[in-house]
């Protein structure tokens, strides 16, 4: 049986976690008050569906992901997080391809509830200070 190797701790380990579930949860509301404003309102969309602002958003997904979830599943030994946090950005990549509506933001939030998960599975696995 194959033994977790040991964690070790230094200060702020679950900082960039916490990071990455606030920014997983600021891009659902940024994906359901898109959502809202343009299906329903009509308001806001060359500024809400402006491409730069979902390829930024995928970007600082990935090198927050990759930064903590991999870090942090690899000091604590479970693969649960890798798993979840790949599967999360990949859904989050191709609801960038998607055309513009209803299936991008459910790929989306889909992959951000995946992202944000992966964080919180490895901020309990990590002990604390």
């Amino acid at each position: 049986m194959r033994k977790a190797p040991p964690v070790s701790h230094y200060p702020g380990h679950g900082r960039l976690d916490r990071i990455g579930v606030i920014v997983s949860g600021l891009c659902m509301v940024h994906c359901l008050a898109g959502l809202l404003l343009i299906g329903v309102l009509g308001l806001g969309g060359g500024l809400l569906l402006h491409p730069a602002i979902h390829r930024f958003g995928l970007i600082a997904a990935v090198l927050i992901g990759a930064a903590t979830i991999g870090a942090n599943a690899l000091r604590h030994g479970h693969r649960l997080p890798l798993v979840l946090g790949a599967a999360g950005l990949l859904l989050m990549a191709g609801a960038i391809a998607a055309h513009h509506g209803a299936g991008e933001a459910a790929m989306t939030i889909a992959g951000v509830g995946l992202v944000a998960s992966a964080h919180i599975i490895n901020l309990r696995r990590t002990p604390c200070c």
